[in-house]
C-alpha cells in the first residue's frame, strides 16, 4: 500500500483568517502541535484546536458545503490529501488486496475449479487473524469449522501419538500455504496441532464454515429468468421509434424537476393517442459536475433493458444545449408522493412495492448491473399501479465479481462499504432495498441526520442501533436486518441462492409471485389516470427560473 506520507502536502499557514473554501477537495490529515485553529458556525464560536487532529474528513467523500469554518489563530502546519488521491488509494489497496487473496485461493484445491467471481466472494470475506510465538492457532482433537490461509510468519505442524509424551514435528507452513480445509467439508475433529513459530507472529485470513456454505453454490441453482428474453422486443421497438425526431414531439406539461433538468409529458404530433416522459438534462451542468460518464452509462443501459418493472427507454436526442431522452411515461405519480400524503404503508402494500423491486433487481443483477440510486423518488407507478424503476444515472455494469469505487447515491440509503471507500457492488443494492422497506413501513428511512456526515456516522454504527417502532412486524424487522448487515458478503440476495433467498424470506409467504410477473395481481394503490395526458398524479412545477444554459459544443456527447 503506497504511504500516506509521500502523498500528503503540506500546508504552512499563518494566523489570517484563511477559510475552508480555500481548501474545497483537501482532507486536512494533521495539525502538528505547532499550531491552533479555531472552528466557528455561521459567525458562532465552537472551539479551538490543537495538536494532532483530523479536520475536514468529510470532504474526501463527495462534494459538499462546509458544516464549518476553520481560521488559523496561530502559525501552523496542516497536512492535506486530495480527494482523488485518497479513492485512488483506497482503490488500489482494495484492488490489491483482492487480487492477492484470490491467488491464495487458487493454490487451495478445494477452491481450484471455482468461477473467478466465486472466489473474489470468498476473498472478500476472509479475515485477517494474528498469533504470537507459540500460540496454538489448531489444537489436535479439538472441533473446529475454520479454515486458514498463512499470509505472513510460519507455523509448525506436529502430532501427539498415543501415549507419547511429546509432540512428534510434522513439516512446517509458511506465507500461502493452508490448513483445515477439511472443516469446510463438515470435518469436525482437529487431526494436528498447528503452532505460531514466528518471532514476529503470524497472520492468517480465516474463513468458517457458514459463511463458506453460504457463498458456495451450484450455479446452475440461481436462475436468470430476463437473460434470453426480452432482445427481440427490444428491437421492435428501436425500429419503431428509429424514425422519430426532436421536432415531432409536442410538450404538454413538467412531470418532475431534477439536478440536471426537467422531465416533460409530451406527445408525437402524429400519434396523439398516447403520451411520454421527455427527460430534459442540460449538457453544460452535466460537465461542470462532471457527470459525463454517469450520463452516458444511463442511456447504454436503458437502451438495453427491457423489463416490465424498469420504466423503457425509446429514443434520445441531443442539440447545443441539452440532451434527451424519450421514455415511457408513467401516470401514476411517485411512490414518494403516495407515502407523503399517506404517512406509512401497511404490511402488505409495502410488500408488493418491494417485490416489483426485487423483480428489477433480479432483472438488472443477472446482468451484474449495480442499480445504486433505490429511494421512493425513483419509483414510478404506471397506470395499473405497478411500479417502476427510473432514473439510471447512478447505474453500473460491472465486470464480473469486481467492485466499483464511485461514491454516489443519497445519504440515508448509502451502504456502508461506499461510505468507507472500501468498493461496492450489487451488494449494496440489497441493502438500500432493506433502507427502502423501512421507509415505507414507517415514513422515514431508518438512518437520518441533520446533515450527510451525521446520516453516514448513524448508518456506520449499524441498523441494529436503530429502534424499530412496533407497527414494523417480526418478520419484516428480520428481512431489513438481513438486508442491512454491515458485512455486504452476508446480506440476503447475494449470498448461494441470489436473489430468490429474498423472495423466499417468510415475510414474502403466500405472496403470488407469478402473478405479479404475469401483471395478474391486483395492486395494493389504483391511481386514477384518466387519459393519456392526466398530470393530476403529479406536483405543478413552475418554468425554470434560470431560462436556457449555455451551449456545450465540447463534443463529448458524440455517442449519446
Amino acid at each position: 500500500m503506497p504511504k500516506f506520507s509521500k502523498l500528503l502536502k503540506l500546508f504552512c499557514l499563518s494566523s489570517q483568517n484563511l477559510k475552508w473554501k480555500k481548501l474545497w477537495n483537501l482532507l486536512i490529515f494533521y495539525l502538528t502541535n505547532e499550531g491552533r485553529v479555531e472552528v466557528s458556525r455561521e459567525g458562532k464560536y465552537l472551539s479551538t484546536l490543537s495538536g494532532a487532529k483530523v479536520l475536514g474528513e468529510l470532504a474526501i467523500l463527495y462534494n459538499c458545503q462546509r458544516t464549518a469554518t476553520i481560521t488559523a489563530i496561530t502559525e501552523c502546519k496542516l497536512w492535506a490529501i486530495e480527494r482523488q488521491c485518497f479513492q485512488t488509494i483506497m482503490m488500489r489497496t482494495g484492488l490489491i488486496r483482492q487480487a492477492e487473496y484470490t491467488d491464495f485461493l487458487k493454490s487451495v484445491p478445494i477452491f481450484k475449479n471455482l468461477p473467478e467471481d466465486t472466489l473474489i466472494k470468498i476473498s472478500d470475506v476472509l479475515e485477517e487473524t494474528y498469533y504470537q510465538m507459540g500460540d496454538y492457532i489448531v489444537r489436535q482433537g479439538a472441533r473446529g469449522d475454520t479454515f486458514f490461509i498463512i499470509s505472513k510468519g510460519q507455523v509448525r505442524v506436529t502430532i501427539k501419538q498415543e501415549d507419547a509424551q511429546e509432540e512428534k514435528f510434522i513439516r512446517t507452513l509458511s506465507k500461502g500455504d493452508f490448513f483445515g480445509e477439511k472443516a469446510l467439508q463438515g470435518d469436525d475433529l482437529r487431526t494436528a496441532n498447528i503452532i505460531c513459530n514466528s518471532a514476529d507472529g503470524v497472520t492468517c485470513l480465516v474463513i468458517d464454515r457458514e459463511t463458506f456454505n453460504q457463498l458456495i453454490s451450484n450455479l446452475d441453482e440461481i436462475r436468470h429468468r430476463y437473460d434470453d428474453e426480452g432482445t427481440l422486443e427490444r428491437k421492435k421497438i428501436n425500429e419503431q421509434f428509429r424514425d422519430v425526431s426532436l421536432s415531432d414531439l409536442r410538450v404538454l406539461a413538467t412531470l418532475g424537476v431534477g439536478g440536471f433538468g426537467r422531465v416533460e409529458l409530451v406527445q408525437i404530433i402524429s400519434d396523439p393517442s398516447r403520451s411520454f416522459a421527455l427527460k430534459q438534462m442540460k449538457k453544460s451542468q452535466i460537465v461542470e459536475t462532471r457527470q459525463q460518464q454517469h450520463i452516458m452509462s444511463e442511456k447504454e443501459i436503458m437502451g438495453e433493458a427491457n423489463c416490465q418493472f424498469i420504466v423503457k427507454l425509446y429514443k434520445t436526442f441531443k442539440d447545443k444545449k441539452y440532451l434527451y431522452m424519450l421514455m415511457e411515461s408513467c401516470l401514476g405519480g411517485e411512490l414518494w408522493t403516495i407515502l407523503r400524503d399517506k404517512g406509512n404503508f401497511d404490511d402488505s402494500t409495502t410488500r408488493f412495492y418491494t417485490a416489483c423491486v426485487v423483480e428489477a433487481f433480479d432483472y438488472l443483477h443477472s446482468r451484474n448491473i449495480i442499480y445504486r440510486d433505490l429511494k421512493p423518488e425513483n419509483l414510478l407507478l404506471d397506470e395499473r399501479g405497478y411500479v417502476k424503476l427510473v432514473d439510471f444515472g447512478f447505474a453500473k455494469k460491472l465486470q464480473s465479481g469486481r467492485k466499483t469505487w464511485t461514491f454516489c447515491g443519497t445519504p440515508e440509503y448509502v451502504a456502508p462499504e461506499v461510505i468507507l471507500n472500501r468498493g461496492h457492488d450489487i451488494s449494496a443494492d440489497y441493502w438500500s432495498l432493506g433502507v427502502l422497506m423501512f421507509e415505507l413501513l414507517t415514513g422515514t428511512p431508518p438512518f437520518t441526520g441533520s446533515d450527510p456526515m451525521r446520516t453516514y456516522n448513524i448508518i456506520l454504527k449499524g441498523i441494529d442501533a436503530i429502534e424499530f417502532p412496533r407497527n414494523i412486524t417480526r418478520n419484516a424487522s428480520n428481512l431489513i436486518k438481513k438486508l442491512c448487515r454491515d458485512n455486504p458478503a452476508e446480506r440476503l440476495g447475494y449470498q448461494r441462492g441470489g436473489i430468490s433467498e429474498i423472495q423466499k424470506h417468510k415475510w414474502f409467504d403466500g405472496f403470488y409471485w407469478e402473478g405479479l410477473q404475469n401483471r395478474s395481481l391486483e395492486p395494493p394503490i389504483l391511481p386514477t389516470v384518466k387519459s393519456s395526458t392526466d398530470t393530476t398524479n403529479f406536483d405543478d412545477y413552475p418554468p425554470d427560473p434560470d431560462g436556457p444554459p449555455p451551449d456545450d459544443a465540447t463534443g463529448w456527447d458524440k455517442d449519446f
